[in-house]
């Protein structure tokens, strides 16, 4: 069910959705968190379709807010200054979707815009799918959130963009090209523990050029191992292709042929294949959900590893 409201309230948008929960005999107090996704136009659908997934594992309120900087308003008409849809059953996944286009001064206020529509006593986290502001913390949206979601990997310039997360990081900042690492951690932190535990003396990571979770990975090895890490780059790929730790015995490696299949390998083993898929968006933030804690380990990589990488 898709319901579009022009030139409406928040107050009306509000009643609404208390209109079409009582029609479907349910309560929004059965939502665990409110998700707000701040995105252009152009990017909206998929995330939409990123949170509907994830929300069928949290279910949740979902808040789109999509700044209007086109429309020609006649200033003798009475107009809002906010179009919204609302979507419920099918269109929702396991919530309903309240998306917002504020137009002119209401563009400024968007705090302010959502606070009426918020679940009571729930938490509120902040997504942003493509390009965030320089300080999540210090934007007005973000300040409400108690967790911020970032993915610089799919910004206008991932480098620029993690260079500038990294400056105004707060406990509560997390991003998605980090999450997109938790089974190559894992994966890699078993390896480390299989005996004989030598020190490994280097790595080298191999991935896709310009990869921003391949220089996340770096980042962890090399504040977590406090040895070289190197990076090859391969044209083909599309996302981390290997990684091999050498040790006085040999070199441990975890290599990904494909997108499904991972090999692992042992000096003096037959090399062993494990499952290991290509994490989805959706995957990354279902986790990300999930927690809602500070990750005291991203927060070391970005700040300290990553100044370990480049120094």
């Amino acid at each position: 069910m898709i319901i579009d409201m022009p030139n409406t309230h928040t107050s009306e948008i509000s009643q609404k959705v208390d209109e079409l929960h009582e029609e479907r005999g349910e309560a929004a107090t059965g939502r665990v968190l409110t998700l707000l996704i701040l995105t252009g136009g152009t990017h909206l659908e998929q995330a939409l379709e990123t949170a509907n997934a994830a929300s069928r594992e949290h279910p949740c309120r979902v808040i789109a807010i999509v700044p209007d900087t086109t429309s020609d308003i006649d200033p003798d008409q009475d107009d809002s200054n906010l179009n919204a849809q609302v979507r419920f059953g099918a269109d929702a996944g396991a919530g309903e979707i309240i998306i917002l286009r504020p137009r002119n001064g209401l563009i400024r206020h968007q705090d302010t815009l959502v606070m009426p529509l918020l679940v009571p006593d729930a938490p509120i986290v902040a997504w942003w799918p493509t390009n965030p502001p320089a300080s999540p913390l210090k934007d007005p949206v973000g300040a409400m959130a108690r967790s911020r979601i970032t993915d610089a990997m799919n910004s206008d310039n991932p480098e620029a963009t993690m260079e500038r997360l990294r400056s105004a990081l707060d406990d509560s900042d997390v991003d998605l090209s980090w999450t997109r690492l938790t089974i190559w951690r894992a994966m890699l932190a078993s390896l480390l523990d299989q005996p004989p535990h030598l020190p490994i003396i280097k790595a080298k990571v191999v991935g896709p050029k310009n990869f921003l979770p391949m220089d996340l990975l770096r980042a962890w090895l090399r504040l977590k191992l406090d040895v070289p890490v190197e990076m090859e780059t391969t044209q083909e790929a599309t996302a981390i292709t290997g990684v091999y730790l050498t040790r006085e015995d040999g070199v441990l490696s975890l290599v990904r042929p494909d997108n499904d299949q991972t090999v692992v390998s042992f000096p003096g083993q037959a090399p062993q294949p494990v499952s290991m898929p290509v994490r989805s968006d959706e995957d990354c933030l279902s986790e990300e959900l999930r927690r809602l804690e500070p990750d005291d380990v991203y927060a070391e990589v970005v700040s300290t590893g990553w100044d370990l990488l480049y120094s």
